[in-house]
């Protein structure tokens, strides 16, 4: 038994021009609790009719909504982050019924930081400069306009609010197309957006899948800028859509991040907090540190300590507290894990723990046995990302090695380094060719910005700096 599942919900309209509507189309969307394997929830399957109606609502909104001052604007984020921390506990419950994703870890991962997100997005408002003075020229910073927000499902709220929160700050409104896997933060944020007094068409919600709502929204006319959190196949896709009539997009996608430890670091320390890193939220994350770079004269050292902690998780019920794993989010994504697993066996990787089979006494539930290979930066396993609680562990010979190692991959999101003083640490960095580096075990900090090099994405999140990708410049004078 379960503890805790909420009872199934049923949500019937979707948000459009401040009002909840029924949808133009009939279909639902079932949504399924992967530890109990049953349905939890059902939304309505959207259509591109609604995109047309939500994209209108949002023209028709923005040309006010742009002219209102920072203070006005900053505000309303406050009381989106106030009204959201009023219901953190509903929507960690949500999440976890969603995705699975043990209580403990979901209330701060995903309800608490969510408010955080909003909170740190008012407080740099006052940061960016909106107006300065080049010359004779006057440059000043304007809305995008109607953005197009397209969420994943691995931290369903705190994406809608990193984006939907980003754009509404820079003065854009939104149509959103929350996850149809975990769908129902959009529709909670969406009743916070309407309880906070946005005015009519600054937020719409419309629920659907990708080839239905996605790409009427990436292609619609109205719509000026296409913001996605997904997959590489996802981003190509928005991004071929949106070369159509050139719209500016955002993309933050997939990595393969490497968890760099020298020679005089904390070996044990920077392997249990790497694992930590990359198989939080079951390792559904695209900045996982998937990849542990140790020296060679270490790797024996280094992968007893990568088994031990890979051992200690213990996975089942989400609400139980010894649960520090739970499973992943659907029988897909199961199924692509456990292939990638059997194709490190294939590929003659060192297996030392975990594997492709269910863990013992969970034969419901979507659960990965969490998996630690050891071998090199050649196998798939190493070079794509895999989107599971799995890591392989990379030796090298000499420092250089091990940077030429992480750098060589089509990912540039995430990564870390360790030695034996920050200072030097941060020196090394530079050499690191990702988006965001932690030193020695550096708490995130979500005021710098956050994005990729190479396929890893396109423009930056968190802080002013996410703010700013909803903006455009122009010169007066």
């Amino acid at each position: 038994m379960i503890r805790g599942v909420c009872p199934v919900s049923e949500r019937g309209q979707i948000f459009i021009n401040g009002k909840w509507v029924p949808s133009a189309g009939t279909g639902v969307i079932e949504v399924i609790n992967p530890v109990t394997e049953e349905r939890v929830a059902t939304v309505p399957a959207g259509t591109a009719a609604d995109v047309d109606l939500a994209a209108r609502a949002a023209a028709e909104a923005f040309p006010a909504w742009s002219r209102t001052s920072v203070d006005e604007r900053a505000a309303l984020l406050r009381k989106l982050a106030q009204l959201t921390e009023a219901r953190s506990e509903e929507i960690t419950r949500a999440v976890v019924s969603e995705i699975g994703q043990p209580y403990s870890v979901a209330i701060r991962s995903q309800g608490a930081s969510a408010v955080e997100d909003l909170r740190s997005i008012a407080e740099s408002l006052p940061e960016i400069s909106w107006e300065e003075q080049v010359g004779h020229t006057v440059v000043v910073r304007e809305a995008a306009g109607v953005v197009g927000a397209i969420t994943p499902w691995n931290g369903p709220m705190r994406m809608i609010c990193m984006k939907a929160g980003a754009a509404i700050a820079a003065g854009c409104t939104v149509v959103l197309k929350g996850t149809e896997v975990a769908p129902l933060s959009s529709f909670i944020f969406a009743e916070i957006a309407e309880e906070a007094g946005l005015p009519d068409g600054v937020f719409n919600l419309v629920s659907g899948s990708g080839p239905d709502v996605g790409e009427a929204l990436v292609t619609h006319p109205l719509v000026d800028m296409v913001s996605l959190t997904g997959s590489v196949r996802a981003g190509r896709r928005v991004m071929e859509l949106a070369s159509r009539s050139v719209k500016k997009v955002a993309l933050e996608l997939g990595g393969k991040s490497a968890n760099v430890i020298l020679e005089d670091a904390d070996l044990t320390r920077a392997i249990e907090v790497g694992i930590e890193d990359a198989f939080r939220n079951s390792g559904q994350v695209c900045g996982g540190l998937s990849r542990v770079l140790v020296p060679r004269s270490r790797l024996a050292e280094a992968e007893e300590i990568a088994v031990r902690k890979a051992e200690s998780y213990v996975l089942g019920d989400p609400y139980d507290p010894a649960t520090t794993l739970g499973p992943v989010a659907n029988v897909h994504q199961r199924q692509r894990i456990r292939d990638y697993i059997r194709s490190g066996l294939d590929e003659g990787v060192r297996l030392l723990t975990g594997g492709p089979e269910a863990p013992e006494g969970l034969d419901r539930g979507f659960f990965v046995r969490p998996t630690v290979f050891s071998g090199d930066n050649t196998s798939r396993i190493a070079r794509e990302e895999i989107f599971g609680p799995v890591v392989v562990i990379i030796p090298f010979d000499s420092e250089e090695e091990a940077f030429e190692i992480a750098n060589d991959t089509q990912y540039g999101l995430a990564g870390a380094i360790w030695a034996g003083d920050d200072d030097r640490a941060r020196a090394l960095a530079r050499n690191l060719r990702t988006g965001r580096i932690r030193i020695n075990g550096s708490a995130v900090n979500q005021r710098a910005p956050h994005g990729g090099f190479k396929l890893s994405g396109i423009g930056r999140e968190f802080g002013r700096y996410g703010i700013e990708e909803f903006l455009e410049y122009k010169s007066i004078g």
